[in-house]
């Protein structure tokens, strides 16, 4: 299923790929572009930019700052985790707390999801 998206988040979505945050930058240099799975980066689906997306598992990872913890953030994570799951997509969020405390058990975690 090809999925829409709104093309003219185009230039923001190259923007968020040339300055990802270290986490991010971590957990695709080190996992995600080596993995089994092929990954895109700042991938637009719909009227949202994804942190990473695996078609083929139908899989989407986002790896949330501190903005995703105040009311506002989180309001707006349930509306787009719910668009996600709208599409049959399955949404895996990590903290930066995570990929930077629990790099191994993340990595583990999203094996995990690819080979269901």
């Amino acid at each position: 299923m090809k999925l829409k998206q709104n093309d003219s988040l185009q230039p923001h979505a190259r923007g968020l790929r040339k300055h990802m945050t270290p986490e991010e930058r971590r957990l695709w240099y080190c996992f995600l572009n080596r993995c089994p799975a092929k990954f895109r980066r700042q991938q637009i689906i719909g009227n949202y930019i994804v942190d990473f997306y695996c078609h083929s598992a139908g899989l989407v990872i986002e790896v949330d700052g501190t903005q995703h913890y105040e009311d506002a953030g989180q309001e707006y994570d349930r509306e787009r985790d719910a668009f996600m799951r709208s599409l049959g997509l399955t949404v895996l969020r990590y903290s930066n707390a995570d990929i930077n405390r629990r790099f191994d058990s993340v990595c583990e975690d999203i094996l995990q999801h690819l080979s269901k």
